[in-house]
């Protein structure tokens, strides 16, 4: 009798579903021993490994975005870095938030700066159907530390003051993070705060190509991301920014991602790597991972820089 609910005990618990997510399971992962080898991977060339990014980390049943369950399921499909969203709370804690209000990522309602901190680790957060998960809201710090050795954070610029990231980012002691910047005088106070910081910048004419020219910009420091679709303008923008060995990305979180069909996103998704762009941030990383498996070459600069680990 005693051995008989034993073996019941042991079988509850082999099939609770904190059993479950205690198991590791293999992410892949972009391993960077310093900071020139995190520049040389995002480093233009004629034979690219086409890589992707996870916008606020993916949109996946399930999974709630800007979280880390969201970046380690995107990471079991490929390798991938993400555009993330600071926002401030009440207190002034920096979280990752993209909206303003909390209802349509939580079930919380109101604005995220009329809550402390305290107050948001009561909230869960939802998945892109609005199904309630146990994820909670975290800190942009904990994605950052998170992040280390496994893939790299992009950070979108919110609320959070330029002064505050900048100490964020030095208190967390990683340099394989990236800043997204609106402007050449932005691009120009990060660099000033640490020359090895990477930047993803927004390069959509031009003249902003010009400003970043005068405010002495190095190449070797940034991606251009220059629009959600190829226009004869940013087509001629791309061939001056990788004639200086810099990335272009394309964004298709607004775009080809609304398409209707499977089908057409993954044309679509296709057709922005055979169009010359290195990089393709996207809602759906994984639909993107699957539809450009067989365009992806076998060996490339980035691949020794490819790598799995267990979490």
């Amino acid at each position: 009798m005693i051995k008989s609910f034993k073996k019941r005990i042991i079988l509850l618990v082999m099939l609770s579903p904190f059993a479950v997510f205690a198991q590791k399971q293999e992410i892949n992962i972009l391993k960077f021993k310093n900071v020139n080898e995190l520049k040389a991977f995002f480093k233009h060339g004629e034979n690219n490994f086409p890589i992707i990014s996870g916008h606020r980390g993916g949109m996946t049943k399930g999974f709630p975005e800007n979280s880390m369950e969201t970046f380690a399921n995107t990471l079991k499909y490929m390798p991938s870095f993400f555009e993330i969203d600071p926002r401030l709370t009440k207190d002034s804690v920096a979280v990752l938030m993209h909206d303003a209000t909390l209802e349509r990522t939580t079930n919380g309602k109101g604005k995220l700066s009329d809550y402390t901190y305290a107050e948001i680790q009561k909230l869960r957060l939802k998945d892109p159907e609005g199904n309630l998960t146990d994820a909670k809201i975290p800190t942009l710090k904990e994605a950052i530390l998170w992040s280390k050795g496994k893939t790299v954070m992009n950070l979108d610029k919110k609320d959070v003051p330029l002064e505050m990231t900048a100490r964020i980012l030095k208190e967390c002691n990683n340099e394989a993070v990236m800043l997204t910047v609106h402007n050449a005088k932005q691009a120009r106070f990060y660099l000033d705060q640490n020359p090895n910081w990477m930047l993803s910048v927004h390069i959509k004419t031009k003249k902003a190509y010009d400003e970043y020219v005068k405010a002495n910009i190095p190449w070797e420091s940034i991606i251009a991301y220059i629009g959600p679709e190829y226009t004869p303008e940013n087509k001629e923008l791309m061939k001056l920014l990788q004639d200086k060995g810099v990335m272009v990305m394309i964004s298709s979180a607004p775009t080809y991602d609304k398409l209707p069909t499977a089908a057409e996103r993954a044309k679509a998704y296709i057709d922005i790597f055979k169009g010359g762009a290195d990089i393709l941030e996207s809602d759906l990383p994984v639909e993107v991972a699957e539809a450009i498996k067989n365009e992806v070459p076998k060996k490339t600069p980035q691949h020794k820089y490819l790598g799995k680990a267990k979490i």
